[in-house]
């Protein structure tokens, strides 16, 4: 979910979440392993007691925070629409009727539906290949969080010179790392690692690294 993480072409697995949990895990004193796992089996993984701890630029919600315990928020983001550069669609109007995609099981979805507008809707298990049908002319539209629609449209080689971010929603939502209900000692000592890094300016280097911020 670049550039939140993904794995590098030697298998590393690196991006923002990744940086972010290491310098955590070496503010509060504690060892981290990173295991990419696909979306589909993310909370089910955390579930089963697989995982400790889930990240993937994932959305603090009501329904998941009735299942789950989340971090303190550590970014803010919106939904972005995502089109090709020579694009005339500007608003959630322009959308109608046109082939959108988006990755299974995200908030890009709810923000789809109260734009209200008649699409054809496509999802993906990866927002990879999103993006891949996007660029092969077999997508409208993507829709997903704005950092990675940043990322793909202005940074991405091979696809940058391709798209642009047409739009922003305009509700927030904020993301965190999440934990099982029985480990809210865990999620409190990645708080204090988060507030840690945060005052001594780490937080903020790794988002210019990662994010241009």
């Amino acid at each position: 979910y670049r550039p939140f993480e993904y794995e590098a072409p030697n298998k590393e697995i690196v991006g923002f979440d990744i940086d972010l949990m290491k310098a955590i895990a070496k503010a509060q004193g504690f060892d981290v392993e990173f295991v990419n796992t696909t979306w589909s089996t993310i909370f089910p993984a955390l579930n089963n007691g697989d995982r400790d701890i889930i990240m993937s630029g994932i959305t603090i919600t009501d329904k998941r925070k009735k299942a789950y315990v989340f971090s303190d928020p550590y970014y803010e983001v919106h939904q972005a629409v995502v089109v090709a550069k020579d694009s005339a669609i500007k608003k959630p109007e322009d959308l109608k009727g046109k082939k959108v995609g988006v990755q299974i099981g995200t908030t890009a979805i709810e923000a789809l539906r109260k734009m209200n507008v008649d699409i054809d809707l496509r999802t993906y298990d990866e927002v990879g290949l999103v993006f891949e049908d996007m660029r092969n002319g077999r997508l409208d539209v993507v829709v997903c969080d704005d950092p990675v629609a940043r990322y793909y449209a202005s940074r991405k080689e091979g696809y940058k010179d391709l798209m642009k971010v047409a739009f922003l929603t305009e509700d927030v939502e904020y993301i965190g790392f999440v934990f099982s209900k029985d480990n809210a000692e865990l999620a409190a000592q990645v708080n204090k690692g988060l507030k840690a890094i945060r005052e001594n300016g780490k937080e903020k280097a790794i988002r210019n690294k990662w994010l241009g911020e």
